[in-house]
């Protein structure tokens, strides 16, 4: 107990350890703000002086006056905090991370001028020396000015942080800027003037001080990332415009002075201005990608590379433009009714694209408004001052024609018309149908006549092999009148009746073999004219032949018959009747092999005449006997013979 109340003292100071804040607060009024708070003040009441209300309409005081007061307690040890009139609120500092900005609302502040919707930036260190910012004429409200990311010192009590993000505009993207404060846009305008010097809008007090507009701006803003703020600026980001190769940009700017026609008195269709004024700008954009404002120019692409456009249903282009085109439907002169593709090729020069478009806006309304009526009208009234067959058959000269006419058109148009194609020609199927017919009777017709020219020639290579191959005949024939002349000189030396019947004979063979070789030229002709005629001229000429060759075998016959009758009569001259009587049946019977004299003769005894048969008899059956080979032969044995000798 006593060693208790010896140390009694510790008690008082332990609690005077752990309760130091309040003993402090309390005998001292002091106030100790951590380093990562502030103290924000609230004064409850004005013992002495003037200033021991606020003005109307202030809710901040700058001036001691009671309420929330604008100064704010940094870390650190502060005294004379009392607590009956002071009271201290910690606050947490206002953190902005990367990648963000804080929006500033200020609670109290002069009024925003009439037509603004945003306070002007003043200077007040970041927002963090609240006092400051209230005394330079800090106005209410949303703020034009924002804090990047870092931590900050903000009285709460006097400004509203909201944190949003950085704005990032993508690679090959372009932001369009419209802003929510500056000076009205100019009569006549659908965006503000440029203006310079604001970073990219992320300036805004700058782009105000410097008169920039509200609503759309001329300028954009590329790939990055920029501090804007959203209360001021508002982004829509848009692919950059892109022109491909083989194209033109044509500009056709919305905004900016009316500038100067640099076309001259002859084109009569728009104005074509320089660069940055209003209208058509004469100088084209190349290929590549531009940062384009959508909403204050339009870009039209205008191909310089020949372009290929299709009146055909079937067919169109990667380009499109001639989508809306289909087969062009024709009628002749005769009333049919017929279809046709057609393909025009047309070039549209760099230098000559602001004129296209000054004059017809787009491509698409060039096609659509001359190169269809003035192809299409070209086609129908040409198929109308021809028929279909002769169409048919002039298509390369209307080809020509439709190229030269569409090119004088499109001259005026500034398009050069590069060639005029006609493709399938489709007439109606039964005048296509007739046509085929006739063509078909045509090339049967020629096929005939082509048959008709090789029977002709075959006629001839015929007519030609038969006389080769009777020229062997010919001169057989040749040598043998020559042989005949020969032997019928001769026989008429030996007997003027042989020579007689020879020339007679050779002259018929001759005559049969010319014969024979006329029959067969003749029957060759025939052949080759028709193979009907032929057949039946070679029948009539070989007819002929057998005649004339018959004719002149009876000739022959005849004359033989005579030479040899007037050789005989000079024999019987020379031999006499009886002899040559004689003559003649020993020739006779010399060619007939007839035995004149018998291989045995049976006679009478004593060689005398009148022997008996019976004797005869006797004698044949005594050879037998004698040799059995050996046989009697009838009528060997004559008559009334009786004698036998070898």
């Amino acid at each position: 107990m006593e060693i208790l109340m010896s140390f009694w003292w510790i008690i008082p100071l332990v609690l005077a350890v752990v309760l130091y804040k309040f003993v402090l607060r309390f005998l001292f009024g002091t106030v100790i703000v951590p380093e990562d708070k502030i103290g924000l003040v609230t004064k409850k009441f004005v013992l002495f002086g003037e200033n021991k209300n606020l003005p109307d309409g202030r809710i901040i005081a700058t001036k001691g006056e009671a309420g929330f007061q604008a100064k704010t307690l940094a870390p650190g040890m502060y005294f004379g905090m009392w607590v009956w009139q002071y009271d201290v609120t910690m606050e947490d500092f206002t953190v902005i991370p990367e990648g963000k900005i804080g929006l500033l609302l200020a609670k109290d502040g002069s009024e925003i001028p009439t037509g603004n919707i945003l306070a002007q930036r003043v200077e007040c260190d970041n927002y963090q020396d609240a006092e400051k910012f209230l005394i330079n004429g800090g106005q209410r409200g949303r703020q034009t000015a924002y804090i990047t990311a870092g931590s900050y010192r903000i009285n709460t009590m006097l400004f509203q942080v909201s944190v949003t993000d950085m704005v990032r505009i993508q690679e090959s993207m372009v932001g369009i800027v419209t802003t929510l404060d500056g000076q009205p846009i100019e009569a006549g305008q659908i965006a503000g003037k440029l203006v310079e010097g604001h970073n990219n809008f992320q300036d805004f007090d700058a782009f105000i001080r410097n008169g920039g507009n509200r609503g759309l701006q001329p300028q954009v803003i590329l790939a990055g990332s920029y501090n804007l703020n959203p209360w001021a600026v508002q982004i829509e980001e848009i692919p950059m415009t892109e022109i491909p190769i083989g194209y033109v940009g044509v500009v056709i700017s919305y905004i900016g002075q009316e500038g100067n026609d640099l076309t001259g008195s002859d084109f009569k269709h728009g104005n074509i201005v320089e660069k940055g004024f209003k209208g058509v700008w004469m100088e084209p954009l190349g290929p590549g990608k531009y940062p384009i404002n959508k909403y204050i120019m339009k870009v039209e692409l205008v191909p310089t590379t020949n372009l290929v456009l299709n009146w055909a249903a079937a067919r169109s282009e990667a380009h499109n433009l001639d989508k809306n085109l289909s087969t062009i439907t024709v009628r002749s002169k005769d009333g049919f009714p017929f279809n046709l593709d057609v393909a025009q090729i047309i070039h549209v020069p760099t230098n000559e694209a602001p004129k296209v478009i000054a004059r017809f806006g787009n491509m698409v309304n060039l096609v659509s408004q001359v190169l269809e009526p003035t192809i299409g009208n070209y086609f129908r009234n040409s198929a109308q001052d021809s028929d279909v067959i002769a169409f048919l058959s002039t298509r390369k000269e209307r080809q020509e024609s439709a190229k030269t006419h569409i090119k004088t058109v499109l001259d005026e148009y500034n398009v050069n018309a590069v060639d005029t194609l006609i493709g399938d020609i489709v007439p109606p199927e039964s005048l296509m149908k007739t046509l085929t017919d006739r063509k078909i009777a045509e090339e049967q017709k020629v096929t005939y006549e082509t048959q008709k020219q090789a029977q002709e020639t075959r006629q001839g290579m015929e007519k030609e092999t038969a006389i080769a191959d009777m020229q062997k005949d010919i001169v057989k024939a040749q040598q043998s009148v020559e042989i005949a002349e020969r032997t019928a000189n001769a026989t008429v030396k030996k007997s003027e009746g042989d020579a007689a019947s020879v020339k007679l004979a050779v002259s018929a063979e001759s005559e049969a073999t010319k014969m024979r070789a006329f029959a067969e030229a003749e029957a060759t002709k025939a052949r080759a004219q028709a193979e009907s005629e032929a057949i039946k001229l070679k029948a009539s000429a070989e007819a002929e032949q057998i005649s004339l060759t018959g004719a002149a075998e009876a000739g022959k016959i005849l004359a033989v018959g005579k030479s040899t009758a007037e050789a005989y009569e000079l024999a019987v001259k020379a031999l006499g009747g009886e002899n040559f009587t004689r003559y003649k049946i020993t020739e006779e019977l010399s060619k007939g092999n007839i035995k004149l004299i018998p291989d045995i003769l049976i006679g009478g005894a004593n060689g005398t005449s009148g022997g008996s048969a019976v004797d005869g008899l006797l004698g044949l059956k005594l050879m037998e006997m004698i040799n059995p080979e050996t046989k009697a032969v009838k009528g060997d044995i004559p008559s009334g013979g009786n004698k036998m000798d070898n």
